[in-house]
């Protein structure tokens, strides 16, 4: 074998299961390792013992098939592509062995699959957002209220810590969170401003835990989506994602007239600006600004009203127009 490799030139022969267990020691500081491994145990069975040089769009069709069968959507398989792509650019560039070969001499072009099913986001009107609410156990509740109230991601608010909250010498803000970047999707630091139902939210949690924020039983939540938020979905007939309160977040400031700047921001979106560095009056103009959709001032919104079974097979040639209750 070392003849062949040093005179010849030919590469060992590894499997794909090699290459993913290569890749996950050595991404283990992924945010994203977790759905990573998840990805790859899934592949698994399909790929895990086919010679890395043999991987390619042929040789993933069965798994591509069989999840479509099960119903999954086509940006989850997608993910799987994904990491098989970055495995195999890894083997073919990165990657070498003790005679200096890379494992693979090139990667197959790996493509993603058009996404015709991705499903659009559903923010909630003040009606749907109560009768959610209402029908989640306390713990996940109380999670749900802070997330549709500062626009925290599903990992964010599970994985807060209250080391993470700094005091600011401003009476109204009383205090904010700034998480850091390798907890954040975009590698940045995150300012959290809480408005009044968020800082209650806080509040109530104050004491449970040392360490995390919300915690149930004891233990923090590594999702929201779990089985007591698919209750509450089949209960009220809402098909609402934890990522859809993110979006009603940023629905709910632009309705209320905060600016642009000030979404990107409230939102945690990534820009050319300092997000962390604040002025005591820029604090103050986002304080004001997050406080715009839970105290009133942003009034009735006009939203398209969603396609629902009651309109039968009536033929909807303008859209229909119904009024948002005021956030309170």
């Amino acid at each position: 074998m070392m003849r062949q490799a040093t005179v010849y030139g030919i590469r060992p022969k590894r499997i794909f299961r090699d290459a993913a267990i290569k890749f996950l020691l050595e991404h283990q500081h992924k945010k994203s390792i977790r759905v990573d491994v998840w990805c790859l145990k899934k592949l698994d069975p399909y790929i895990g013992d086919t010679p890395l040089e043999s991987v390619h769009m042929g040789s993933i069709q069965q798994y591509i098939d069989q999840r479509r069968k099960e119903g999954v959507k086509t940006k989850t398989i997608n993910l799987s592509l994904q990491v098989v792509r970055h495995i195999l650019n890894l083997a073919a560039g990165v990657w070498m062995d003790e005679h200096g070969l890379t494992w693979l001499a090139s990667a197959p072009k790996i493509k993603l699959l058009p996404e015709m099913d991705s499903r659009k986001p559903y923010p909630l009107n003040c009606e749907e957002q109560n009768r959610l609410f209402a029908a989640l156990p306390n713990h996940l509740r109380e999670m749900a209220l802070f997330a549709v109230n500062t626009g925290c991601r599903d990992s964010e608010v599970c994985g807060l810590e209250w080391e993470w909250e700094i005091k600011v010498p401003i009476r109204e803000v009383g205090s904010v969170f700034i998480i850091p970047g390798d907890q954040v999707k975009n590698g940045e630091d995150r300012l959290v401003l809480l408005n009044t139902i968020a800082r209650n939210a806080i509040e109530r949690q104050r004491g449970k835990h040392p360490k995390y924020v919300f915690v149930y039983q004891g233990r923090r939540l590594h999702h929201m989506l779990n089985n007591g938020w698919r209750k509450a979905r089949e209960i009220t007939d809402l098909s609402v994602r934890v990522h859809d309160l993110k979006h009603t977040f940023g629905r709910r400031l632009r309705s209320a007239g905060v600016s642009f700047e000030d979404r990107q921001d409230l939102l945690g979106h990534k820009s050319a600006r300092i997000t962390t560095h604040y002025s005591s009056a820029e604090l103050l103009n986002l304080w004001e600004a997050v406080n715009k959709i839970c105290d009133g001032r942003a009034g009735p919104a006009l939203t398209l009203l969603r396609q629902i079974s009651k309109l039968g097979h009536e033929k909807v040639t303008k859209p229909v127009l119904s009024v948002v209750p005021k956030v309170s």
